[in-house]
């Protein structure tokens, strides 16, 4: 992930230092502040569903890849009857597990 996307992701997800959508407009409106945009919808979305589940008694799984850094989320949504299944890279889970509550919801394997 490019240095600058992964920064505007990590003050967007910052309760301190928040760093407005609107106020600056000009940071997201190129290709790396739209990517920095989908990437941290994206985590926020999973970190909902991550919530969700644990606080329904479900289970979300982890498993990291033998390749690249890859990370799989499966999220088993009860109520729904479904499961969710979303593969992140390294730093995008690293991102993931800095937001409130996932990392004590989330039940990792590691690769044997």
């Amino acid at each position: 992930m490019d240095p600058f996307v992964r920064r505007l992701v990590e003050r967007l997800f910052d309760p301190a230092q928040p760093l407005s959508r609107n106020r600056h407009f000009h940071t997201f409106d190129n290709a790396e502040g739209r990517r920095a945009l989908r990437i941290s919808r994206r985590l926020k979305a999973l970190q909902r569903d991550i919530e969700a589940c644990h606080r329904a008694g479900g289970s979300a799984r982890v498993r990291h890849g033998e390749q690249d850094g890859e990370v799989t989320v499966e999220v088993r949504l009860e109520r729904l009857k479904t499961s969710r299944v979303t593969v992140l890279d390294a730093i995008e889970f690293e991102l993931l597990c800095r937001l409130n509550g996932v990392r004590e919801a989330l039940a990792e394997e590691r690769p044997s």
